[in-house]
């Protein structure tokens, strides 16, 4: 693994970044899902349904690809480090800016979201930080990897990695159906005990059982270098099946009253559309994440300085643009604009600020260590 390029998975993680920017931008201007600030709360409009479409279609994928591409280098780089070293090594790059944004920057973003209310920005962030507030927010994802770090380190030590086999088969679309389903199902079961948006230690358990299935995919996928192998023709595939499993959602909440104004509940429970909704993700998620490792791998697989440093201050960008969206928007707040072009405006301008502070932030005495 060490010696093969992988541009394009390096090119894919910026994409996935600037998607979790624009995914909270979502929320905030209409998009159903759990934010600091939200200025849009009717979720009703058109524009609102058009967000909460894409943030529903964003959420079926995204963080599972994040886990899955997470779990293709852990195997080399548990290999390469050794357990201590490799633990020593994740404990640095995920708990420094776990703890960082917990403490600094999450209560910050607190701050600057009831800044409409009346609060000084500095006084309550004061306050926070010296009450000892702990904010999680989306470095929950960094909290997540360190433990599944730790598993396969664990899991390592009882059973030795198997030996790469560069040309295995790649599984067939029957094992794709069989994994969609017990995903789903798997889902399913964990919702009856930790329903959709229920924090449980800082994580949304609701969503757990794919990531755990594409983090333990992407380890296993790294000894046969599965995801450099992706067939075209089995990702065309099931993009079809991702297509025509998009529409089924909306149909089931439709069905379930939603058209006439009733609640209905997706998050947990054995009611129809937490079972469609459970099934659904996988069924999206396989062909949306098969097709991206194809076209990327088919298009953007070459060097490029502007992207390879992109791809540096990815994750940097990752941990600070919770405040960087909740600035803009409330910078924003008082422009009667409609919301989808504040979408669109806060969204880039997000983004951009994002990876430029975390350019800024590599630069400073040992960060590179850590971003």
């Amino acid at each position: 693994m060490a010696n093969v390029r992988t541009y394009f998975i390096d090119r894919l993680r910026v994409v996935l970044t600037a998607l979790v920017v624009l995914h909270h931008t979502a929320i905030t201007y209409g998009g159903s899902g759990s934010w600091f600030y939200r200025e849009v709360s009717d979720g009703g409009t058109p524009t609102s349904l058009l967000l909460t479409a894409f943030c529903a279609i964003n959420q079926s994928f995204f963080m599972g690809m994040f886990f899955l591409l997470a779990g293709y280098f852990t195997p080399a780089g548990l290999s390469r480090k050794g357990v201590r070293r490799f633990l020593q090594e994740r404990l640095v790059r995920l708990g420094i800016p776990l703890l960082f944004f917990g403490v600094v920057l999450g209560p910050l973003t607190i701050a600057l979201a009831g800044s409409l209310k009346g609060n000084a920005i500095g006084e309550s962030w004061l306050d926070l930080l010296t009450t000892g507030a702990f904010v999680i927010g989306p470095l929950w994802f960094a909290w997540a990897l360190l433990l599944f770090a730790a598993a396969y380190a664990g899991l390592s030590c009882v059973h030795k990695q198997a030996a790469p086999e560069p040309n295995r088969a790649l599984p067939s679309s029957f094992a794709w159906l069989a994994a969609a389903l017990a995903v789903g199902t798997m889902a399913l079961v964990i919702r009856q005990f930790a329903p959709v948006g229920e924090n449980v230690f800082g994580l949304q358990l609701g969503y757990f059982a794919s990531y755990i299935f594409l983090f333990a995919l992407g380890c296993v996928a790294a000894n046969y270098r599965w995801l450099e192998r992706v067939e075209r023709r089995q990702a065309r595939g099931w993009l079809w099946v991702s297509l025509a499993t998009i529409p089924i959602l909306f149909v089931a909440a439709a069905f379930a009253g939603t058209i006439h104004g009733k609640p209905v509940n997706f998050n947990g429970g054995l009611g129809l559309p937490a079972i469609v909704y459970a099934f659904w993700e996988p069924f999206v998620a396989w062909g949306i994440i098969a097709s991206l490792l194809v076209v990327f791998r088919d298009h953007f697989n070459a060097p490029s300085p502007l992207w390879r440093r992109f791809g540096e201050q990815a994750y940097g960008a990752f941990i600070v643009h919770a405040p960087v969206v909740v600035g803009f928007s409330i910078a924003l707040s008082g422009w009667t604009a409609p919301p989808a072009l504040k979408f669109a405006v806060v969204g880039s301008a997000a983004i951009t600020a994002s990876f430029a502070l975390a350019a800024a932030l590599r630069r400073l005495p040992l960060a590179q260590n850590v971003l």
